[in-house]
């Protein structure tokens, strides 16, 4: 695999620098080099985690239902997320694909472990907001250039909710980042979901046991948590508490774990 194999791999997909980057976790820099005249070769790490970017979307593209013409940034759809295979897990912002990684043990754990109480805050007080995890396809702006799968969400609004998913901002979201998402988790994701009216979001860091929450009623300075807190929800005036140190003593094992 040459340099040049690379580039052609890359004009072939349409993705720019900035997406290869949110997508296969590398710093910006690394993957402007690779693509630059200023090197002759790149790391193999390096080279696999772009790979992997191409062979994803490469697949997704080539086995979508509809004849498929590579576009560029900001040109995919709503029709064109939902020709895509089942099994691409993919998100489209502002007409532009984001792979999503496979989740980990810890993800889907700690996925249902902030659900749970959610849900049965909401049922204890005879609510008519609904708690919901992933895979669910949020329209977040009301239009055919975004669909958005937040890990975990609390719609109050029903007239948003549709057979196929939500119409428009739920009004509590939480991301559960990975190493190769916490950028695109922490300033992509974060921008689309204040402009879009969310009013709390929470992005949860197994990796660096952090919790960052946004409470964009009451301004965005963020609040941030570490894994032995217990968290009010904003969204409920602070009567339901998310208890993240219960949480890290059921799976403290899986960190304690060598080489995990």
């Amino acid at each position: 695999m040459t340099i040049q194999d690379l580039k052609e791999m890359k004009n072939a997909s349409g993705f720019s620098d900035e997406q290869i980057a949110d997508m296969s976790g590398l710093p910006l820099y690394t993957v402007k080099a690779a693509f630059a005249d200023i090197v002759d070769s790149v790391s193999y790490d390096t080279l696999m985690a772009i790979m992997k970017v191409f062979r994803q979307t490469g697949n997704c593209l080539k086995e979508s239902s509809v004849p498929y013409r590579v576009k560029q940034d900001g040109e995919y759809t709503v029709e064109d997320y939902h020709a895509l295979p089942d099994e691409c897990r993919v998100e489209l912002i502002d007409g532009t694909f984001f792979t999503m990684d496979a989740p980990n043990v810890i993800h889907q754990i700690l996925l249902t472990a902030v659900w749970r109480p959610l849900d049965a805050y909401i049922r204890k007080n005879k609510g008519r907001c609904l708690a919901m995890l992933a895979p669910v396809d949020v329209q977040l702006d009301e239009d055919d250039k975004t669909m958005m799968q937040p890990d975990i969400m609390v719609l109050c609004d029903r007239d948003r909710l549709r057979k196929k998913g939500i119409w428009g901002a739920p009004d509590f979201v939480a991301e559960i980042a990975s190493p190769s998402t916490r950028r695109h988790d922490s300033v992509r994701k974060l921008a689309k979901y204040r402009a879009a009216g969310v009013r709390e979001y929470w992005i949860i860091d197994p990796d660096r046991m952090k919790i960052t929450v946004y409470d964009f009623e009451d301004g965005d300075v963020p609040v941030l948590y570490g894994f032995d807190a217990q968290i009010p929800v904003g969204i409920f005036g602070g009567d339901c508490w998310i208890d993240f140190s219960q949480m890290y003593e059921e799976i403290r094992f899986l960190y304690e774990r060598p080489g995990q």
